[in-house]
C-alpha cells in the first residue's frame, strides 16, 4: 500500500499525521509535544509496548485504565480519562481508504475517541492498516479482538481457540460495540501517527 497516498488521504478527512519508521521515534514525538498536560488512555497494547505512561507521566497528571489493580479502580479511572485534555489510543483496523475501527467491551477507549478533549492522538502500526472499510472490519473482529480476548484470559469462544470471533454470548465478550470514524470529529483536534512497526494486537 501506498503510505504517502494513506497519509495524503488522512489529511483530506481532516486529521493531521505523522509517520515514523521505529515506535521509539513516535514515542519521542509524543513525550515531546504534550507537555504540562491531563491524559487520558485508551486501553492500548501498542501504548503499552511503548512505554508511553512511564515516558508522559514524568512531566504530565496521567490516566492510565491498565495500571489498575481492580475493577471498580478500573471504571473511576476510565471516567477520568473521558475529562483529560488529552487522549492517546490506537485502533483495532485503519483502512487506506481512511476509515478508522475500533471496538470495545466497556465503551471506555471508544467514548474516549469521540468527544470531550483538546486533542486526540490515535498511535497506530503498520500491522494495522488494510486496504478497505470491509476489511478493517473484518479485521477487528477476527483478529484484533480474539487476539485481545486471549490476553486478558477471557473465557470467550475466541480466546480459547484463537481464530475468529463466533458472535458469542458469552458474559466475558468484549465485542460489545464498534465506533468507525468516517472523518474527524468536529470540534476537537485529532492526529493519526502512523508507525512502520507492528505493534500492538
Amino acid at each position: 500500500m501506498d503510505l504517502e497516498k494513506i497519509l495524503e488521504t488522512l489529511k483530506n478527512k481532516g486529521y493531521a499525521t505523522a509517520y515514523f519508521e521505529k515506535a521509539e521515534e513516535a514515542g519521542e514525538y509524543l513525550d515531546k509535544i504534550i507537555d504540562n498536560k491531563t491524559v487520558g488512555f485508551g486501553d492500548s497494547a501498542t501504548l503499552l509496548s511503548m512505554n508511553m505512561l512511564q515516558k508522559l507521566s514524568t512531566h504530565n497528571e496521567v490516566f492510565d485504565p491498565q495500571n489498575c489493580s481492580e475493577e471498580m479502580e478500573f471504571i473511576a479511572t476510565a471516567k477520568k480519562c473521558l475529562s483529560t485534555q488529552i487522549y492517546l489510543t490506537s485502533v483495532n483496523a485503519l483502512s487506506a481508504t481512511g476509515e478508522i475501527v475500533n471496538i470495545d467491551g466497556t465503551g471506555n477507549r471508544v467514548a474516549g475517541s469521540l468527544f470531550g478533549h483538546e486533542k486526540v492522538y490515535f498511535v497506530i502500526g503498520i500491522n494495522k492498516l488494510v486496504p478497505t472499510l470491509e476489511k478493517a472490519i473484518w479485521r477487528a473482529r477476527n483478529i484484533a479482538a480474539p487476539k485481545n480476548a486471549m490476553r486478558l484470559g477471557l473465557q470467550t469462544p475466541c480466546a480459547k481457540r484463537g481464530d475468529r470471533c463466533y458472535d458469542c454470548t458469552s458474559p466475558d465478550r468484549i465485542c460489545n460495540g464498534m465506533v468507525i470514524h468516517l472523518k474527524k470529529m468536529n470540534d476537537i483536534e485529532m492526529e493519526i501517527v502512523l508507525i512502520n512497526e507492528q505493534l500492538g494486537l
